[in-house]
């Protein structure tokens, strides 16, 4: 997919990078931004409204623990927790993610210093220190807040099978964290190991992002079966909740397809918006920035901000949970016969 720059013209963003335009005091009320007459400008102007109208969503009566995994690597876990985290904090929501991939990606993309030495979410697991005393605020974003993955996370697999309660032990550092927060978002690594075993007793929903792409439902079936697992012997709240389409190209005829196949087996647990192929979002972490603070007016920012007011009205609506957890076992036939 083309960027906006190159939509808008090859005057209209002659430096890439993240915008950071402030206009001044001097500015009067009436007076247009400069750049309002372009598409980039528009856009802008789009999301400031988009935030403004959904700017009032409820909030949760009690904490959200949203676990975003997947095995299947380069389906935008990480992408998809950033984004979604920031566009909750951006309506207003207090949020909190935890980085449990060992690659500190989701660290990186918020701006958080995750080099060995800083206090990290491997502490909290492996040396049981306080969830409190690793969590750092995001700069871009007020409400926004983050436990950081330090490369010491590699081992910990190995280290939590001789630890007591090995499968519980962020559950309980959660269970202890005072401050109040809305929603916690935990980024899994693309595996099904204690790690992310840890995340699934921990979380109370199970957010999957699937691409829009060939073999797009391979290996959900053991997701699925382990999500089952946990809930049959861990964790009875545990179920999928939501179903996230990222990475789709309405150019393609293989997009749609995709598309329509991941609704029918999974019904009202699809989100209505996807995430399209976007430019911006995949250059946003390299600037450590989410999607929202980078280039707020694209069409990836817009996205993740009409996913979130669905998220968070889907939570007001089932409340209770009823509905959510559902045709368990049609999935998995479903996704077997896809492997």
């Amino acid at each position: 997919m083309r960027s906006d720059a190159n939509i808008a013209g090859p005057m209209t963003d002659p430096v890439p990078g993240p915008r950071n335009e402030s206009f001044g005091d001097d500015v009067s009320r009436e007076t247009p931004p400069p750049m309002d007459d372009t598409p980039i400008g528009r856009a802008a102007q789009l999301a400031v409204e988009a935030i403004g109208r959904t700017g009032g969503l409820p909030r949760p009566e009690q904490t959200r623990v949203m676990v975003v995994a997947n095995q299947k690597g380069g389906v935008g876990k990480t992408t998809t927790t950033v984004n979604l985290a920031a566009s909750l904090a951006l309506h207003g929501a207090r949020v909190l993610v935890i980085d449990l991939d060992p690659q500190g990606n989701a660290s990186t993309a918020l701006g958080i210093d995750h080099h060995a030495e800083v206090p990290s979410i491997y502490d909290v697991l492996v040396d049981s220190k306080p969830l409190s005393d690793v969590v750092q605020p995001v700069m871009d974003v007020e409400g926004l807040f983050c436990a950081p993955a330090t490369i010491d996370l590699a081992g910990a697999e190995i280290e939590l099978v001789s630890l007591v309660a090995r499968e519980s032990r962020l559950d309980r550092a959660i269970k202890a964290y005072e401050q109040p927060l809305d929603y916690i978002l935990i980024d899994c690594p693309p595996s099904l190991g204690l790690l992310t075993v840890n995340a699934l007793v921990a979380g109370a929903e199970v957010l999957i992002p699937i691409q829009c792409e060939y073999y797009a439902l391979e290996g959900l079936g053991q997701l699925l079966r382990n999500v089952d697992l946990v809930r049959g012997h861990l964790n009875p709240k545990l179920h999928v909740s939501t179903i996230l389409l990222t990475m789709y190209d309405g150019r393609t005829r293989l997009a749609s397809q995709v598309a329509d196949e991941v609704r029918s087996h999974f019904g009202s647990e699809v989100l209505r918006t996807s995430i399209p192929r976007s430019v911006r979002i995949s250059e946003a972490p390299s600037y450590g920035q989410t999607v929202l603070t980078y280039d707020p007016g694209s069409s990836g920012s817009l996205s993740y901000l009409e996913a979130a007011k669905e998220i968070a009205l889907r939570g007001v609506s089932q409340a209770d949970g009823q509905g959510l957890a559902v045709n368990y076992e049609g999935q998995h036939s479903m996704s077997e016969g896809t492997q």
